[in-house]
């Protein structure tokens, strides 16, 4: 209790301070003249003046205030992927039992069992920083840690002036056999070779032979006898765009912790070089610089474009020696560098003697191959020198009716193109009718496989998308999609629609119309299923310990269906639908958490030592250490106690206030002082 003067004027001090200034003038001069009494009226004013000052005793009313304990419990995948989650939990029932039991504490708790989203490895000091950062320091009693030692945020300096005790779950005779990853590059070129450098490490069998597997995208690539301890360069083929995953595992030993981290991964990002496009256009017409531009606009293709000119049955007497046109490549291009390129582009092409039909029975097997073949039809496919009638015609998907439609109608996206990535979410086709622009031509034809994605003039065929072989070919059967390009009766989305077939037949992952894909950010998984089906089967995901949860996904486009899920453990995880199998790895390939499951006394230590804490292990069945309230400076650990700060912070909770002139004893020094001055002026 603080007990002090103060004063609470009836009037204003300035007032108070001019009475007592006359009064002293007054006396003052009384005392000068030697006028009898004076010096009782000075005594007399100065009363008075102090009765105005309402002069009191205050004496403040505190309670004390309970210290702040935090119990911070790590769940963390070490813990859980080791067995020591439930002895965890048993200790913290048993800690806080304690300190609940202990008078004077504030106990506040806070379990640990996701990765920190901007952190790797296990995080303990941030959430227990941010669990008491309401708390002023000197009202916090300490901290006590239940962990297996594996804390990765341990700062240099202790965070408060209290002591930080560590409860170690786990044995000090633990083994763990794991695989690190070295070395691993983030991109490579696709159809590229790159080298991951792997080690495996076990403390127990250092320099024995091991046996390494190694998996490309969950299939198996090769065994190899690899030494404990050593570091291992692995070839690593890059043969798609997208992440290629390489998983490098070796067999569990008896007595290990857990084989969680027998396997580690390696993300490598697959970029293609500039794609190759070769586009021939069979004449000049309206609509051959629509195709030239987009080609040309998108930095990541290497466009060459031939445009017919003169064929070679144009006789009309003009000197060789004379013309300005180059000769058409035709066997460089169609023979001896085929196979480089990623996409070949017919835009109105028919047979005018340019092309020998050796060179179309190449292009044929270039698609079943691999390659891709995109046919931009004019009127020349509804003719007798349509390439439909060359060697080339066994991989397209339509065949020619013999008939051009000659009439406006409008483009529109079908059922199945509804579905389809290519043609799905079309600017304009949330309208009906859509509000892009009409055509005016159409090739009929008959479809003889594919899947229509576009209709045109009564609902003939109009966009054929197809696989033949291991390659693709699309089919556009009109030649009127430059009217979207020159904004006709306000155009319609030719770029979105052309881009999108173009990176179709190159295979871009993302345009894949049946895919199962797992999108993993800090802490979830996002399950995708791209299908032209009308229902999703249900996918089977199983997580990096092995444990498998069955996911219904939910429609969320025409197509596409999703699941969002958390990911509690850092890792690989692998999905499938019984057909189609999609791998994700949450967190960093390599993480921290992962390195050493091993329980550690050593990393905690200095931190406890600094705060008078202590480190102890902990088994399963031991119950809690006995709790102390200490003062500060004390030891604050003993060999089966813990002891924490005892706080001396406390609380108003009321003022008491004693007037001095109030009341009997206020009347009676006034009166007095007066009667005091009428005694002295009698005399």
């Amino acid at each position: 209790m603080n007990t002090a003067f103060t004063f609470a004027p009836f009037i204003p001090f300035a007032a108070v301070a001019i009475f007592a200034a006359v009064g002293f003038i007054l006396c003052a001069l009384g005392v000068a003249r030697r006028v009898r009494g004076s010096l009782v009226r000075l005594l007399a004013v100065a009363a008075f003046a102090l009765a105005l000052l309402n002069p009191a005793l205050q004496s403040e009313v505190r309670e004390p205030l309970d210290g702040v304990v935090a119990v911070v419990v790590d769940r963390s995948q070490s813990q859980r992927a080791a067995g020591r989650a439930d002895d965890a939990d048993a200790m913290a029932a048993s800690v806080l039992a304690r300190l609940e039991a202990t008078p004077g504490l504030d106990v506040r708790t806070v379990t640990i069992d996701r990765p920190a989203p901007d952190r790797d490895g296990t995080v303990l000091f941030t959430p227990l920083s941010d669990l008491l950062s309401d708390v002023p320091p000197d009202r916090i009693a300490g901290a006590v840690l239940i962990t297996d030692g594996q804390v990765h945020d341990i700062p240099a300096d202790p965070p408060f002036d209290a002591p930080i005790h560590a409860l170690i779950t786990g044995s000090p005779d633990e083994r763990d056999r794991r695989v690190e990853i070295v070395a691993a590059p983030r991109f490579g070129l696709v159809d590229s070779m790159q080298t991951i450098v792997v080690r495996v490490e076990d403390a127990a069998t250092e320099g024995e032979m091991v046996t390494l597997t190694v998996k490309v995208d969950d299939v198996l690539a090769e065994e190899r006898e690899v030494e404990i301890g050593e570091d291992v360069s692995i070839a690593a083929p890059i043969d798609h765009g997208g992440d290629n995953f390489f998983q490098f595992e070796v067999a569990p030993v008896e007595g290990e912790l857990t084989a969680v981290n027998n396997t580690a991964v390696a993300i490598v990002e697959g970029v293609r070089e500039n794609l190759r496009v070769l586009l021939v256009s069979g004449e000049p017409h309206a609509g051959e610089r629509t195709w030239r531009n987009l080609l040309k606009s998108d930095a990541a293709v290497d466009l060459v474009h031939f445009t017919i000119l003169r064929p070679p049955e144009k006789q009309d007497g003009t000197p060789i020696n004379e013309l300005s046109l180059i000769a058409f490549p035709t066997r460089e291009l169609f023979s001896q560098k085929i196979d480089e390129f990623d996409l070949i582009v017919f835009d109105r092409y028919q047979r005018r003697n340019v092309l020998p039909a050796l060179y179309f029975d190449n292009i044929a097997q270039y698609v079943l191959n691999g390659g891709a073949v995109l046919i931009a039809a004019g009127p020349d496919y509804a003719g007798s020198r349509s390439i439909y009638n060359t060697p080339l015609g066994i991989a397209l998907p339509a065949a020619p009716s013999g008939e051009v439609v000659e009439e406006p109608f409008r483009p529109e996206v079908s059922d199945r193109g509804a579905r389809h990535p290519v043609t799905r979410d079309l600017p304009g086709d949330d309208a009906e009718p859509p509000t892009w622009s009409r055509w005016f031509r159409q090739i009929d034809s008959v479809q003889l496989g594919g899947e229509t994605v576009m209709t045109g003039a009564n609902g003939a065929p109009l966009v054929v998308l197809s696989r033949e072989g291991e390659g693709r070919v699309a089919m556009m059967l009109s030649d009127h999609i430059w009217l979207w390009a020159r904004g006709y009766d306000g155009g319609g989305p030719h770029v979105q629609l052309l881009r999108r077939l173009s990176h179709w037949l190159m295979k871009e992952p993302e345009l894949e119309e049946e895919a199962l894909r797992l999108t993993t950010g800090p802490g979830t998984l996002l399950i995708e299923r791209q299908t032209l089906a009308e229902t999703a089967e249900p996918v089977t995901l199983t997580d990096p310990s092995g444990e498998e949860t069955e996911i219904v996904l939910a429609e969320a486009a025409p197509g596409l269906w999703r699941a969002s899920i958390e990911a509690a453990d850092m890792g690989l995880y692998r999905a499938t639908d019984g057909t189609l199998t999609a791998l994700g790895h949450v967190g960093p390939a390599n993480p921290l958490e992962a390195q050493d499951l091993r329980s550690d006394t050593e990393a905690l230590g200095p931190i406890a030592a600094a705060t008078r804490g202590a480190v102890r292990r902990v088994g399963p069945g031991d119950g809690a250490p006995r709790v102390l309230l200490r003062a500060p400076g004390r030891a604050m650990a003993g060999g089966d106690w813990m002891g924490l700060k005892r706080s001396e912070a406390s609380e108003l909770v009321g003022v008491d206030r004693t007037p001095l002139f109030a009341g009997f004893l206020g009347l009676a020094i006034l009166l007095a002082a007066v009667s005091g001055t009428w005694w002295r002026e009698g005399r």
